[in-house]
Formats: structure tokens, sequence, C-alpha cells
């Protein structure tokens, strides 16, 4: 049957009766006949208690060290759940992301993947071993233990996924799949059966917390069929897949609100080449990243530009926008920090010409105002204050009938 990857996140492995119901997944599969390679995140709200020790014992604690005890996490999960299969009378056995060579780029706290030496894990599941892997890290060329920062078991299981040509990657989270939307702000929001990477990817950049870009990413880019379903519920969940001609058909396909961000305006910047490129490029030296860039010319001399950031990025934004300041010679720096950035994505919007004045049209008769628009082939986002975030994604997806299937809608 081949090999299947499972991954389980922090809350499908919480405590031991978590654990065991988990084993059973990993059991159920061995018996359809596959050979199965399990990733696992760390249990619970293990990570932020780690963050808690250790700032009580430094107040600004190495990053070399915070990696070594981040790792320790995702190694508990995979011995607790490999000895879970053990008792089931099944064989398994648990390795670190050193152990089977997952080599990174170094860098603490958000390392890349380079490579996944598989040798060990193909010994191991000819053997008839289930084996395990622990998520979120690596090592880098000297055999320091990085981790892959957000989002990084779900990046583990797809590469190791695309790593051994395996026939799926199953994610399985405390949700039954992916939603048109949050349910927990628009109640009514609907399941879906299928979603392209691209839609996928936008999703998560905009706010989606249900899969990380990073591992959405690796999945694109090496055609790894990802399976998004509930740890608890014995139902399917959702297929990410590479786009399909149908898919146009569908003119939104979800709608998601992004709330922890920060808009940064320079106003007065000269305006001429490379002043913006360098601003970035001083951003990106920092590892801030940004999206909703807009910028608009005054005079043939200056222009304003506008973006936002993550408000975990901004003291770093702030800081070096004031060290280049002379440089890029901006004239003044407004940052405001209660927005959120509400969008619409679909990849049938290359083709129908609507979505703009429908998505619009629904905020104005909400009564909400838009502090900045941006646009891509298959998005709409727009800023907006953050007191009115959830009024404001209502409103859009009522507007597009996101509470419907796909094949419903009218439009």
């Amino acid at each position: 049957m081949g090999i299947i990857v499972q991954k389980f996140g922090g809350t499908s492995v919480a405590n031991t009766d978590k654990i065991r119901r988990a084993a059973r997944r990993v059991i159920k599969a061995v018996e359809n006949g596959y050979s199965v390679v399990v990733v696992a995140s760390a249990r619970g709200k293990q990570t932020d208690e780690f963050i808690t020790d250790a700032k009580e014992l430094h107040p600004d604690p190495p990053a070399r060290e915070m990696d070594q005890l981040f790792s320790t996490g995702e190694q508990q999960s995979i011995a607790l759940l490999a000895m879970a299969i053990i008792n089931a009378g099944y064989d398994a056995i648990s390795f670190t992301g050193s152990q089977v060579k997952i080599m990174t780029d170094g860098v603490y706290s958000k390392a890349r993947i380079k490579s996944i030496d598989t040798a060990r894990i193909h010994r191991q599941l000819e053997q008839g071993k289930v084996v395990l892997v622990a998520g979120f890290q690596g090592i880098d060329e000297d055999e320091n233990i990085v981790t892959l920062g957000r989002g990084g078991s779900d990046t583990t299981a797809v590469a190791l996924a695309a790593a051994l040509d395996a026939q799926e990657c199953e994610i399985y989270t405390d949700v039954d799949g992916i939603y048109t939307t949050d349910p927990r702000i628009f109640k009514n929001a609907a399941k879906m059966k299928q979603i392209s990477f691209d839609e996928m990817l936008e999703l998560a950049s905009l706010g989606s917390s249900v899969m990380y870009v990073r591992a959405i990413e690796v999945g694109k880019n090496h055609n790894v069929k990802i399976h998004v379903r509930s740890s608890s519920e014995e139902t399917e969940g959702t297929m990410i897949i590479p786009e399909e001609s149908q898919m146009e058909e569908v003119v939104v396909s979800g709608a998601t609100v992004q709330k922890d961000i920060a808009m940064i305006t320079l106003t007065g910047i000269d305006n001429k080449p490379g002043n913006i490129a360098n601003i970035f490029a001083q951003l990106a030296k920092a590892r801030v990243a940004v999206s909703g860039i807009t910028k608009t010319e005054i005079s043939t001399e200056k222009a304003n530009l506008s973006f936002t950031v993550g408000v975990l990025e901004l003291n770093a934004a702030k800081e070096t926008l004031e060290q280049i300041k002379d440089k890029v010679s901006y004239e003044n720096i407004t940052i405001c920090e209660d927005v959120a950035g509400v969008s619409v994505v679909g990849v049938g919007m290359r083709t129908h010409y609507e979505v703009a004045e429908k998505m619009f049209a629904s905020l104005a008769k909400a009564k909400i105002n838009i502090h900045s628009i941006t646009s891509s082939q298959i998005s709409i986002s727009c800023v907006v204050d953050e007191t009115q975030a959830e009024k404001a994604l209502q409103a859009v997806c009522a507007a597009f009938e996101l509470d419907k299937p796909a094949g419903q809608r009218n439009g």
C-alpha cells in the first residue's frame, strides 16, 4: 500500500487517553497495509510552560538553549506514543530530528529544512516497524539542535512525506477539516471537501490557523497530498491538492481575519529608484515579514508607503525604520496597532470580476470603514478597526454565502 505520514498536534496527544486514541489511528493504518511514519507535536500547552519557566530563570534566554528546551516536548510525545503502540502489540521506534538527520540552515527558532536522510527510516519500515519522528526540530552543520518555528511539526510531517514519496500526509487536529472561515466567528461556516495549495497558502498567510504557510509551501513544491482531519472523529476531512480546472467555478473559497497585526505608514519618502527596495531589504535583514504593501505618489518627489507586520515583529520593524530614517528620508512614521485584516480568497477570482464590488458593498452596508486595500490574483484584503473585525468577517461571509458548500452558492 506504500507509505503514509500521520501528524498529531499537541491537543491530540495532550493526555494518556488521547495518546491511546492516536495510537489506534496509527494501528488502523498499519492494519490497512500501510507503512506508517508518525510525527507528533509537544503535548498540550507544554511549549508555553517552557517559555514561562525559561523567563523566570533568564530575562532574555539564549536562543540556542531555548531550542534545546523546546525540542524536548516533541521527544516526550513520540516516546509515549511509541509505548502505546508497542503495548497494543505492534512494533514501533521513535527518533529525534537529529537521529534521522533532518538538516537545517541553523537559524535558531526559525530554521528551514535543507534535507532529510531517509535511510534509517526506510530500514525500520522494512522491518515492519512504525517509525515516530519528533516534529518541530532538526540540526545544523555543527549538530546543534534547532527548531523550525510556528507550525514546525506540520512542516516536519509534510517534508517527511515528500522525502519518503508518501502516498498521503494526514494532519490530525482538534477540528474535522478546513472551513470556509473561522466557525467561532461565523458559526455556520461550511466544511470544504478540498482546497488548492494556492488558496490554502493565501488563507494561512492571511490569518487561518489550521495549517501554517511553510508546511503548505513544502506540500505544493513537492506535490504532497495533504489530508486535514479530526483526531477524535472517524470522518473525512479536507484535502489540500493541486489546483483543478473546476475549482475556478467557485469564486470565493474562504475568508479569514487576522488580528495580531499592526499597520505602519511612512509619509514623505523620497520618491526615487531604490528607496523602497532599501526599506524592505533592511526589514528582511531584521527578519520582519511584511504584507499588505501599498505605495502612493503624492508628488514627483515624495510618496507614502503603508504595510502591515505581525505584532510580535513590530518592535524590530520600528527599530529598523528608525535606523534607516536618514538614508530613505521619510518625514513621519505612523503606527496603528488597533487594526485587523479581513480577506477573501478563491482561485475563481481570476476569472470573475464582481468580487471587489461585492466585498466593499458588504462592508459599507455594515458601516465598516476600510483603512487600506491590497489584492492578489486570488485574494482581496482590507485593513479595518480591530473592534469591527469580527463584524466585518461576518458581513463578508454572508455576502459570499460561505455558510453553504461550494456547489450550492449563487456566486
